[in-house]
């Protein structure tokens, strides 16, 4: 009997199934720091615009029966479509239109058909393979393939910087493009780590998309132009037809709404929207609905610039001093926050696994998530894997700041078992 492919996909890893799991059945329980999720601050300002702009869907019949009672075309509702592809034209000089642009049912929707779409067998013979220059990189990945082994990862080059922080880099000198792969695909700024991809960096994976004439993937969820959570200085790239670019409404403050933004060339984005025509017959309308006036107008960039970006950077560096603080003592390094909503933390020569860290905080209410399920597509095996978790500051800040504690003393705990087991073995070795 042929097995079916759908064997692999909805068998995916049992530590990855306990974490979903785990957040699930966690969240919104009282007392549980809650550090391990995705979810966006609620920031009052940007809640305020779309309870606003709620409020005024409903007050008018014809945009509140076309929200509830029509179905959008295959790629979307046009208007919000429209709208996006006129503000990226004018303001920031990207060459798309309508055309170009794809909506999907949240970001993980996107990726599921983009990695299906260059990945996999090929009707001539060939199987191809998504590369990560880079990694770690988003845990969301790891299951998106129907077929097994689809990436292909690299190890980054690791800068040491002043303050316990450091940086990943791509390690150009691993990066072999062969014939196997089918796209490049890089987030930036990067989840779980916080990364952000320098401009030479980005322009040199550039390249190399254009010179073995493949897709280059930017998962642009927290990025540029929105929702801007990135603390560089960065400009907003200049989107080119070899590019595909997706973002999302997720973390500008509508998680809920679970809508994805694709743009990429008239020939991708007309597949694509052919896929939402078999897979959903169209994706939902409510985050274009509700994200609609922003872009006409270009509040989109003010509340991201002016309102998101702040917020979360001014919250990034105040973890990363609670950090500091807990885990005085030891030898720890934490990346450099330079966007997304998370912290990347390492404990050099960690004596226990992640999970094992993740499990004994879990046991104390504080859930973040293992550093080990953030390598897809990484060859052997590497013991800095093991060293890290990924923690969320997005939330209350009592939470943050009691699950950073327990965190710095489970982690001491750690490192004292193993050092009292160490001189356990020296005296009876002496004897």
């Amino acid at each position: 009997m042929k097995q079916s492919i759908f064997s692999h996909k909805f068998s995916p890893d049992a530590g990855i199934l306990q974490l979903m799991d785990d957040l699930g059945r966690y969240a919104g329980q009282p007392g549980i720091k809650m550090l391990g999720g995705g979810n966006p601050s609620h920031i009052p300002a940007v809640q305020g615009y779309f309870r606003q702009r709620m409020l005024r869907i409903l007050d008018s019949e014809r945009d509140f029966e076309n929200l509830i009672s029509n179905y959008s075309g295959p790629a979307g509702p046009s208007q919000f479509i429209e709208a996006l592809a006129s503000f990226l034209n004018t303001r920031y000089g990207w060459p798309v239109s309508a055309e170009n642009i794809v909506l999907t049912n949240g970001s993980q929707t996107a990726f599921f058909y983009l990695f299906n779409m260059f990945s996999g067998p090929f009707a001539d013979g060939t199987f191809k393979k998504i590369l990560l220059p880079l990694a770690p990189e988003y845990i969301g990945y790891e299951d998106c393939g129907l077929y097994p082994d689809i990436f292909i990862s690299h190890k980054p080059e690791i800068k040491l910087l002043d303050g316990r922080l450091f940086k990943y880099h791509v390690d150009f000198s691993r990066l072999e493009i062969t014939s196997e792969i089918g796209a490049l695909c890089v987030s930036r700024p990067t989840n779980p780590t916080g990364n952000v991809l320098t401009a030479a960096e980005m322009d040199q994976l550039s390249t190399l998309a254009q010179e073995h004439d493949i897709p280059f993937i930017i998962d642009n969820a927290y990025g540029l132009p929105f929702p801007s959570i990135i603390f560089t200085g960065e400009k907003p790239p200049m989107w080119e037809p070899h590019m595909i670019m997706c973002m999302s409404l997720s973390k500008l403050g509508l998680p809920g709404t679970r809508t994805g933004i694709i743009i990429a060339a008239k020939s991708v984005a007309q597949k694509l929207e052919a896929m939402n025509a078999v897979i959903s017959l169209a994706p939902g309308g409510f985050g274009g609905a509700m994200a609609l006036e922003a872009v006409r107008n270009g509040e989109i960039a003010r509340l991201s610039e002016d309102v998101i970006r702040p917020h979360y950077e001014a919250k990034a560096w105040q973890a990363v001093e609670w950090l500091r603080a807990a885990l005085e003592g030891i030898d720890f390094y934490i990346h450099k926050p330079e966007g997304a909503i998370f912290v990347w933390a390492w404990f050099k020569g960690l004596p226990i696994t992640s999970q094992e860290l993740y499990n004994r905080l879990k046991a104390r209410d504080v859930l973040v998530i293992p550093g080990q399920h953030f390598f897809p597509g990484l060859k052997g095996d590497w013991p800095h894997k093991y060293e890290c978790i990924r923690l969320s500051y997005a939330m209350d800040p009592e939470a943050v700041e009691s699950g950073i504690k327990i965190i710095g003393e489970e982690v001491k705990k750690a490192y004292a078992e193993y050092e009292a087991r160490n001189l356990k073995y020296e005296i009876r070795d002496t004897k």
